[in-house]
């Protein structure tokens, strides 16, 4: 038998040693690189007459169009979205006024600040001054407190669930609630934040100035609040319905840009920041980002994982 020669043999071990790491190397990278989910066709369960807009529901409400309504007053209230999942309200708070201190029995409460200063007092967290831009949340049986700072009233939108009524610690005074009776009770637990639920971002600061990416504020087993952003780009065409939900209504802020929509039975519009959009359960819904800046949405339901139905592929 022919022996090899050493160095040759040296250089064919370096060889097989080299195209197994490149193996190795090209296998982590694919393990590693994002997967897209898998696409299944199955019949959905449209309903032939989707769930109409009732009060205060409707696809666009202005931002413009609510202050011009208070105009003129320093704290007034708005309500915006009630459904079966959320009551979404604006909120104005006159300069010096406080809140008394509350909490929610099983909801977290979430609100983006529009304009002005506020004090947000949140038991376990150091005071913090929340001024435009701010999202802020508070788990649930955690009690808290807010205070208009400055000259101007403070603004915000406001999320709570659809069953949620305040609730006061005991050294508090409830503030009288028609239809209920404010009784002494004892109760254990309290929520929590994590790594997806904090106290606040500062949306200005963190994510537009810092060039920033979206991602979830909000992410519980009942609520979720995703800022969804990038680029403005021609809309799609018209032949583009976007997707529907089978058991529940979605609605969104704009905190930046303009967002374009094509909503089942109402015209192609765009919404700008400070509006709010919402879509029935059961209507195709299509936003897209407009404008040529940066836009982002704050995409608001109950389902974190909720099942969206596309359009199939036209060869189906």
């Amino acid at each position: 038998m022919r022996m090899f020669d050493r160095s040759v043999l040296q250089k064919l071990s370096y060889l097989v040693a080299g195209s197994l790491i490149w193996a190795s190397a090209a296998i982590a990278q694919q393990s590693s690189a994002p997967q897209r989910p898998q696409l299944v066709t199955a019949w959905s369960a449209k309903p032939e007459q989707p769930a109409a807009w009732s009060a205060p529901n409707k696809p666009h409400w202005k931002l413009s169009e609510v202050l011009a309504k208070h105009s003129g007053q320093r704290s007034w209230q708005e309500d915006i979205v009630s459904d079966r999942d959320f009551v979404a309200r604006y909120i104005s708070l006159a300069p010096g006024e406080k809140t008394r201190r509350h909490f929610f029995a099983d909801d977290r409460v979430f609100w983006v600040v529009q304009s002005g200063r506020m004090r947000v007092s949140i038991d376990g967290q150091e005071p913090f001054v929340a001024t435009r831009g701010f999202l802020v949340q508070v788990p649930y049986r955690v009690a808290y407190s807010l205070e208009t700072e400055g000259s101007e009233p403070s603004v915000r939108f406001e999320v709570t669930g659809a069953q949620a009524v305040p609730l006061y610690p005991i050294d508090e005074t409830p503030v009288p609630l028609d239809g209920k009776k404010y009784m002494k009770a004892t109760y254990t637990g309290h929520g929590a934040y994590d790594q997806t639920n904090k106290p606040y971002l500062d949306f200005l600061k963190d994510v537009v100035n810092g060039n920033g990416r979206g991602g979830p504020f909000v992410k519980d087993d009942k609520t979720f609040a995703n800022m969804i952003r990038g680029p403005g780009q021609p809309p799609p065409p018209a032949s583009n319905l976007g997707h529907f939900h089978i058991g529940y209504s979605e609605f969104w802020l704009i905190l930046e840009g303009k967002i374009d929509y094509l909503i089942e039975g109402v015209p192609f519009f765009s919404a700008e920041p400070g509006d709010v959009v919402y879509a029935p359960q059961g209507r195709w819904h299509r936003a897209s980002f407009g404008g040529s800046g940066t836009a982002t949405r704050l995409a608001i339901n109950p389902r974190p994982d909720g099942m969206h139905n596309f359009q199939p592929p036209e060869n189906e």
